[in-house]
């Protein structure tokens, strides 16, 4: 997608993610209060606090062919467990006490903070279209991050691991 069709559909994907979040915020819980026993070795305080989860039938996806967004029609039909918007993660019920998911979708949710959603949003379409999902770089960072932890390493900041690699990311 070139620049100027971003622009285009920026405003109006950035709508539908804001009414999703809207519509589903009754039904959101911190993070924190899942009590998972690996991620406060990773991820601060803070960001386990203010980051959300909800627990759906079914992740909640943006309709970007009906947005004029064709190419990201695989990404559109993926049966995924998890999505990150803001700073709320909708993860499919069956799924909901997967710490492991939880770790990836924060991943992302330190990336839409330290990126912003236009940023954030870009990016990430510019990596499924020239990529495809699993080696986009936001996606493929998360994927790096997650399998670390799973190894059982020494804990390290998330936070600052991302800041990090997206510094790399905008240079490249």
């Amino acid at each position: 997608m070139d620049p100027e069709e971003f622009r285009a559909k920026y405003p109006l994907l950035l709508s539908w993610i804001r009414q999703t979040v809207t519509a589903h915020a009754p039904r959101a819980r911190p993070v924190a209060a899942l009590n998972f026993p690996r991620l406060p070795h990773y991820f601060a305080p803070a960001t386990l606090a203010s980051a959300k989860v909800v627990a759906v039938e079914a992740v909640p996806v943006p309709p970007l062919s009906a947005l004029g967004l064709s190419q990201y029609a695989d990404f559109e039909r993926r049966n995924a467990n998890g999505i990150t918007y803001f700073d709320t993660i909708f993860v499919r019920d069956h799924v909901a006490d997967d710490e492991r998911l939880h770790f990836h979708e924060l991943v992302h949710v330190v990336q839409w903070r330290l990126l912003g959603p236009e940023r954030f949003l870009a990016l990430y379409a510019d990596g499924l279209e020239r990529f495809g999902y699993r080696h986009s770089p936001l996606e493929a960072m998360a994927y790096r991050l997650e399998g670390l932890c799973q190894k059982g390493g020494a804990p390290f900041s998330v936070e600052q691991v991302v800041r990090r690699e997206l510094k790399v990311l905008a240079r490249g």
